[in-house]
């Protein structure tokens, strides 16, 4: 004779739902978006980011960005090296100053993914 106590009936409640047919991104484009997220995710760089976007070049020299934001040279080339090293910016060196240039397509993959569709609360089971 079996114990029900042993193995009780699960509530409605407590039942798992199954799961997506979806695959799981894969792990180094995952490790890539956590990057960029990771860059974005100063205050000052997320200005940086968009001085440089919203200049009528297109690209801005460094010599102008420290006053702009307030800023020591420093603090810019930290903040730059982590906006380069995730891939949101290229920089080009003209003469004695760095002149740094947003890369569209890199925003193009993060705001990819931010604009995943959300589940529909009429397809939840919980």
């Amino acid at each position: 004779m079996t114990d029900l106590a042993a193995h009780p009936v699960p509530a409605a409640e407590d039942v798992c739902c199954p799961g997506t047919d979806c695959e799981l991104l894969p792990r180094q484009q995952a490790e890539e978006l956590a990057t960029v997220f990771r860059a974005l995710a100063d205050p000052t760089r997320v200005r940086l980011l968009q001085y440089l976007a919203g200049s009528d070049s297109g690209t801005a020299c460094a010599c102008h960005l420290p006053g702009a934001l307030g800023i020591t040279q420093p603090t810019l080339s930290f903040h730059m090296r982590k906006l380069h090293d995730a891939g949101l910016v290229d920089r080009e060196k003209r003469g004695r100053w760095v002149h740094y240039t947003v890369r569209p397509d890199a925003l193009e993959r993060a705001r990819s993914y931010l604009a995943l569709p959300p589940a529909g609360a009429e397809t939840r089971c919980c």
